[in-house]
């Protein structure tokens, strides 16, 4: 085993021991599932942070920046970074105070069961991407540190058997210890590598002129509606898809107070909006360093490209913190995402067949959903033919179509009806999924249809009775002749 291996392994084992550790907080469900509402501030920034800091951002975003320069990625750092931002500002506060233990219990409490079950269905498919993204970059990251010796199939179970064990024994309290080590380990590792290549390149200011020059940083598109529809979609996607996210949702919730909550949200969205560029610039210091390997990558794996540049152009030292980095960036991701279905599915689907059940047995079933769960994505990421970044991409246009607008004006219209939940349910969806079959690739992007029908069907659903029954009590106040 070589010196690099060893480390990771000691790395590996180190995290799963802070996670057993932080599990000894646990002592009910709501420990479990928001750290007893009790994280302060540097914890909960760690925890926003990590969020989003997952393989999409190492290893997907950076390879599709080669590719397209900033217009690909107007999805992720951008719409994801606003994504946090936004919850921080709008949504956690309100949310907040209304002590809640997963956000479709919001939906139960403003609409009823029936539009409670719909958004957990919608919200756990989207799951399944999302999670899966983050098994396929553990794969990926073992089969390049054994030097093909483990198979990426092989390394997602491995991968998956860590992140499953963690997060099953210590819950939301071991996701945020974690979390905020990882943090500190993401960004010291990361500058000190960016520090390293770009150095090899002429430093930062040569990175980015260089990719000035090749119109990498190229922020408007073309006039068309077309090219900026093809922008907006995957944009609006991210930014506005994740707000009604059980892994956001329960970030922010476990903080200790509300303006906790507000302030974990803003400043981890900022910190990572600036820190997303980080293996933005290493990727791109890769094509100026080593232009044959980033064309022979690019050609095979585009997200092999990062990993391959460390293995062969940085010490040993660069080479440990990177792998270290990227490691704690997938952990942290997967385990928080493989945490929030997993509760939606046992608080808002399960636990109303079970009667009467003591905390204690509740706790049990939660965990035990999570590795049923976590098996379940292991599979999904075994079969998957998608990329990481396009895996994350999609996961979110299922809750931007169906979950967005009942949540947003939910909370801020004082008119949103059940019936009016229950057409914008249907008509972002059926809208939706009739353009991702019949027209997928048409000027308007299914999701942004969706997402129009989804408004209209709140308007017209919540105003029609309202609007009848105000005309039909006229009517009977009207004297007789």
């Amino acid at each position: 085993m070589s010196t690099l291996n060893i480390f990771v392994v000691l790395y590996l084992m180190l995290t799963i021991a802070i996670g057993l550790y932080a599990a000894r907080r646990v002592h009910n469900s709501r420990d479990y599932v928001v750290a007893g509402r009790s994280l302060p501030l540097y914890i909960t920034t760690a925890t926003v942070f990590a969020t989003w800091f997952g393989s999409e951002t190492v290893l997907g975003t950076s390879s599709t920046f080669l590719e397209e320069g900033l217009l690909g990625i107007a999805a992720d750092p951008f719409g994801a970074s606003l994504c946090l931002i936004l919850v921080g500002l709008f949504y956690a506060r309100k949310l907040y105070r209304m002590n809640l233990l997963t956000i479709a219990d919001f939906f139960r409490n403003k609409y009823g069961r029936t539009v409670e079950i719909l958004i957990s269905i919608a919200i756990m498919i989207s799951y399944l991407g999302w999670v899966s993204a983050q098994m396929v970059a553990l794969g990926l990251v073992f089969n390049t540190l054994s030097h093909g010796a483990i198979s990426e199939g092989w390394g997602i179970v491995i991968g998956a058997a860590i992140v499953i064990g963690y997060t099953t024994y210590g819950g939301m309290w071991s996701v945020a210890i974690t979390d905020f080590i990882q943090m500190i380990v993401i960004v010291v590792g990361m500058l000190f590598i960016g520090y390293v290549v770009t150095g090899q390149v002429g430093g930062v200011s040569s990175v980015v002129s260089h990719a000035i020059e090749a119109d990498k940083f190229k922020l408007l598109p073309e006039g068309t509606l077309a090219a900026w529809l093809a922008i907006l979609g995957p944009f609006i996607t991210l930014a506005l898809g994740s707000i009604p996210q059980q892994d956001v949702f329960q970030r922010v919730m476990s903080a200790k107070d509300e303006k906790t909550a507000v302030l974990g949200g803003v400043l981890g969205g900022s910190f990572y909006l600036i820190f997303a560029f980080v293996p933005i610039g290493l990727a791109y210091s890769a094509f100026l360093l080593d232009p044959q390997m980033v064309e022979a990558m690019m050609a095979d794996d585009s997200q092999k490209v990062l990993p391959t540049l460390i293995t062969l152009h940085t010490p040993l030292l660069a080479q440990i913190l990177f792998f270290g980095a990227l490691l704690s960036a997938i952990l942290s991701t997967a385990s928080g995402t493989l945490l929030a279905p997993s509760t939606i599915f046992t608080e808002n689907l399960l636990r109303p067949m079970l009667g009467k059940i003591s905390d204690e047995n509740f706790l049990l079933v939660i965990r035990s959903v999570v590795v049923v769960f976590g098996m379940l994505v292991t599979g999904f990421a075994l079969n998957s033919t998608s990329s990481i970044f396009e895996m994350v991409e999609n996961a979110y246009k299922v809750t931007l179509v169906a979950a967005f607008i009942p949540l947003t004006l939910g909370l801020y219209w004082s008119r949103a009806t059940t019936q009016g939940a229950m057409l914008s349910i249907t008509l972002g969806v059926v809208s939706w999924v009739l353009l991702e079959i019949g027209n997928p690739e048409g000027v308007w992007p299914p999701q942004l249809v969706g997402l129009g029908m989804a408004t209209i069907g709140m308007l017209v659903g919540s105003l029609t009775p309202q609007i009848l029954h105000r005309d039909s009590n006229v009517i009977e106040d009207m004297p007789s002749v």
